[in-house]
């Protein structure tokens, strides 16, 4: 049981509503009601009434929101007196891969500074490449990427691994296959990949991925960013490969399908120097956590 389970609690029974709550909390209901359920089979007592309007607490409900407040107000004190111990203005500098920005790294970044509003936060895109070499120089403290480079000042996590998904026009023939595509299907049409600077980088990915199955793609084009490829999807000129949180940019005549394959796949690395083991660098790795219990994706949280 952490902290921000017995918040999540305390806003059910204030606002007598698990969808007012969800609004108060900024987050979905669904993801809600699921950290509450798991409070309760932690607990192994029910919290709820069921089927109560407006919602009510059990006795034991009760007794344990009384206790979850006097809990949150002993750890609000402590912040605080801690705060006023080091109240010098400290910053955290985030470098990342600009196609995070539309899965859940803004989310991220949002309750990282809705939980430590004592920091300034500062944040700059820049290639994965780039991000290691400005973590060994100081520029950042932390990268958020999607390629495997090793080097032994910066230590690099792995978050999660994200299904690829193929962009096509929705004139497209392979639009009719809503059960998804394989790479296979993708090597004779017209291919849109990016970025077209900095590599290795995401496009050095995806032809990588293709060369692992014996495939080449016999007509690519690379283009500057995400958004310039869609655009070129948008206008019937050809298919674009990219992660699936970018199915969050929604262009008319854009659609979306699964790519079937295993190895489809870009994964999500955060990484910092080797040797900062800091509370902010901590604190960050936390905000990543809880937004993927709400969003109930797996993850180790042992790595770090």
């Amino acid at each position: 049981m952490e902290l921000r389970h017995l918040r999540y609690f305390v806003a059910v029974v204030e606002e007598q509503s698990f969808t007012k709550a969800a609004e108060k909390l900024f987050i979905a209901q669904p993801p809600l009601s699921r950290q509450i359920q798991n409070l309760e089979q932690e607990l192994g007592i029910q919290l709820f009434e069921r089927g109560s309007r407006p919602l009510k607490t059990t006795e034991a409900g009760q007794f344990f929101y009384l206790h979850a407040l006097k809990l949150l107000s002993n750890a609000e004190e402590i912040k605080s007196m801690t705060k006023r111990i080091g109240m010098t203005e400290r910053t955290v500098t985030i470098g990342f891969v600009s196609s995070l920005l539309f899965g859940l790294l803004s989310n991220i970044v949002y309750l990282f500074k809705q939980q430590h509003p004592h920091l300034k936060i500062e944040m700059e895109e820049m290639a994965t490449t780039e991000q290691i070499q400005a973590l060994k120089e100081g520029r950042i403290d932390v990268g958020f990427g999607r390629l495997r480079i090793s080097d032994p000042a910066v230590k690099r996590v792995l978050l999660r691994e994200e299904r690829l998904v193929a962009a096509v026009h929705a004139s497209h023939p392979l639009a009719q296959k809503t059960e998804g595509v394989y790479l296979a299907d993708l090597i004779d049409q017209q291919l849109f990949l990016y970025p077209n600077v900095n590599k290795p980088n995401f496009s050095t990915q995806v032809r990588g991925i293709f060369s692992e199955y014996g495939l080449e793609p016999k007509k690519i084009r690379e283009v500057r960013e995400l958004q310039l490829a869609l655009g070129f999807v948008a206008a019937s000129e050809g298919i674009c490969i990219t992660p699936m949180s970018a199915q969050s940019i929604r262009l008319t005549h854009l659609t979306y399908l699964p790519i079937l394959d295993e190895s489809a796949i870009s994964p999500i690395f955060m990484a910092v120097r080797n040797m900062d083991e800091s509370e902010d660098i901590r604190a960050l790795f936390d905000s990543v956590y809880q937004v993927y219990d709400l969003e109930a994706i797996p993850y180790d949280r042992s790595v770090f």
